[in-house]
């Protein structure tokens, strides 16, 4: 007789890049190529950019938090960027450049306006002189520009490969379709994700991953919060808007209306002698300034986050209302709206000149299964947003390094908790935050307990800012002070493909139609017991969740410095240069995976959800 012998595992498939070029990226000009400069995106669309702010249906302040004796938290505007795959324009007509006439490209700075005022704003906020921070900005980065083409129409187009080819309209046609009107004319309709950033940012803090997103078949809304979280923002005022500091919280919503008629004579004196604008700074917690600090005793100031979590989802409420008028053609309505616009502080000249709602906008989106995604005070409002019946049109969250001190606790009712799939991704040095990551744990543990598919995972040698702009922007400053060991560019990679391979399987076919052109990295095509976490880069309890340790920190850097030949199994960015780091892994080990599904769970909910056909197609073609 002869032994039985057990099957070998099945391998897995091998990581493949993407097939598709990258899409073109507005020319840099020449200030930009000696100064710092964000990097091209490296999806097969080039990436479209316009910024809106709008009055807010209901205008209100949120809790009974002064400074100043005025409410701190009020609702008036909302404001958001939006990132959106477009054809691609080098001279668009009808728009000018500031300060001169003609039609020319009009770029979008990194740094929002009133760029000065701005970075005044962040030294506030990092409590340091203004005038040296300031200055540094103005040499650095006041100039660097978002690798995006303003108000350019949204792309009507399939991505095509390096020989233009393009199967896409045929891809998937066979699926069930979602909601009766997949294509519009054969053009594609794209799925959407709202951002949330975190404290000390901005609509713009994160335009290396919104626009990556964008640059792989996504419209991605990037929120700007006025809850007092970000460094500085300015909100336009319109003549009719109500007094937010007359209100009385106490009074219900029937009786508030009649009080603000009440004191109108008296606002219109006051909106006489008034700037047509405001500003709203970083919120420092009274008795309690840095309460994000893992050594603070005194805990997290509960009642001012938690106010500021239910404004930015009332914000959200709000930009997500705009894109439904924009969906169902009534465009004209938010063009007729927009408050950034020439004139207004903040805005640019072009406002939204160019953008025709009506013809490239309708019926372009999905909104029916969107994603809510937030990097650290983002990752806690997207937990937030995950919870709240009222989104039902969310249908996943993507937590990126998550502050989970924010979050409120689970709650005792089963229905306000998470039944949704979410994705985790950390960093290394929040990983060693051992109250934070046991918050995170928890938070998984509860989507899973409900059934919801749930990976958390760290990105090795990240730090907590390796997914926002400043990575990029400033990599060796990242290097030298957090001693980030990965190299930024990757980082955002790494975070941008989890997301792909996350959206893959959780969203239906229709919206994931683009999937042929995503690189298939298979990062999270692993289970949390073939993961062996290391503690090598530890840092001491003075810096745990602020930077990591580097043993023989000098001598690596010097070996670094030395040999600087080229590597060809380093990962390579669209031009081809390597993204070397401090320290390199292959393939597999880059990302730890915590916690993750079973097979059989994926499989199941893939069924589930429609979405197995282009699932287990890409999968077949790593294969083959």
């Amino acid at each position: 007789m002869k032994a039985k012998v057990d099957p070998e595992p099945e391998p897995k498939p091998e990581p493949k890049p993407s097939q598709f070029p990258p899409g073109p990226s507005p020319t840099k000009a020449f200030r930009e190529r000696m100064l710092h400069s964000l990097p091209s995106y490296s999806g097969p669309y080039p990436v479209g950019f316009m910024e809106i702010e709008l009055p807010v249906r209901e205008p209100r302040a949120f809790s009974h938090i002064k400074r100043n004796d005025e409410y701190a938290l009020k609702l008036d505007t909302v404001l958001f960027s939006v990132f959106y795959p477009c054809d691609g324009d080098e001279k668009p007509s009808g728009r000018k450049k500031r300060g001169g006439g003609g039609d020319s490209v009009s770029r979008v700075p990194w740094l929002p306006r009133p760029r000065g005022r701005t970075a005044k704003g962040y030294a506030k906020f990092f409590s340091v002189p203004h005038l040296p921070l300031t200055a540094y900005f103005a040499l650095t980065t006041m100039f660097t520009k978002i690798p995006v083409y303003r108000n350019a129409r949204l792309s009507g187009r399939w991505p095509t490969t390096a020989e233009g080819g393009s199967n896409f309209a045929q891809d998937g046609g066979g699926a069930e379709k979602d909601d009766g009107n997949d294509e519009r004319d054969g053009k594609p309709k794209f799925p959407v994700i709202m951002f949330s950033h975190g404290l000390g940012g901005s609509r713009t803090i994160c335009s290396a991953v919104c626009g990556e997103l964008a640059s792989f078949g996504f419209v991605v809304v990037a929120m700007e919060h006025r809850d007092g979280s970000g460094a500085r923002t300015y909100v336009n005022k319109t003549t009719h808007a109500p007094d937010l500091d007359s209100q009385d919280l106490d009074r219900t919503a029937e009786q508030q209306p009649k009080r603000w008629r009440d004191k109108a004579p008296r606002r219109r004196q006051r909106s006489r002698k008034t700037k047509p604008h405001y500003m709203v700074d970083y919120i420092f917690p009274k008795d309690n300034a840095m309460d994000t600090d893992p050594h603070n005793d005194r805990g997290v100031d509960t009642e001012l986050r938690a106010a500021q979590i239910e404004m930015r989802l009332a914000e959200i409420e709000e930009a997500f209302h705009a894109l439904e008028l924009i969906n169902a053609g009534k465009g004209a309505e938010v063009l007729a709206r927009n408050l950034r616009k020439e004139g207004n502080v903040g805005s640019s000249c072009n406002g939204l000149i160019g953008v025709d709602f009506k013809n490239d906008w309708t019926e372009s989106l999905y909104l029916h299964r969107v994603t809510m995604m937030g990097h650290s005070f983002g990752g806690a409002t997207t937990v937030q947003a995950l919870r709240t019946e009222r989104f039902t049109w969310i249908s996943q969250g993507i937590l990126l390094d998550p502050w989970a001190g924010a979050t409120p606790e689970e709650s005792p009712e089963e229905e306000k908790r998470i039944q949704k799939p979410i994705l985790s991704v950390g960093s290394e040095a929040f990983m060693f935050w051992k109250e934070n990551f046991d918050r995170i744990e928890k938070i998984c543990r509860e989507a899973r307990a409900a059934g919801a598919l749930c990976w958390m995972t760290t990105i090795r040698g990240s730090t907590h800012l390796s997914m926002t702009d400043f990575a990029v922007l400033y990599p060796n400053w990242m290097s030298l002070l957090m001693k980030t060991i990965v190299n930024s560019k990757r980082a955002i990679y790494l975070t941008v493909h989890s997301a792909l391979e996350f959206l893959e399987i959780t969203l239906p076919p229709q919206q994931t139609r683009f999937n042929e052109a995503w690189a298939d990295e298979q990062l999270l095509n692993r289970t949390s017991s073939e993961t062996k976490v290391l503690f090598d880069h530890q840092p001491t309890e003075k810096y745990v969740a602020a930077r990591l340790k580097i043993p023989n920190e000098f001598a690596l850097r010097l070996r670094l410095w030395c040999r600087r030949s080229k590597d060809p199994s380093l990962p390579r960015d669209p031009s081809g240069k390597p993204l070397r780091g401090l320290l390199n892994w292959g393939a597999g080990e880059e990302i730890w995976v915590h916690l993750s599904p079973d097979e059989a769970d994926v499989e199941r909910y893939m069924l589930q959800n429609r979405s197995v056909l282009p699932v287990l197609h890409r999968h077949q073609r790593a294969i083959d």
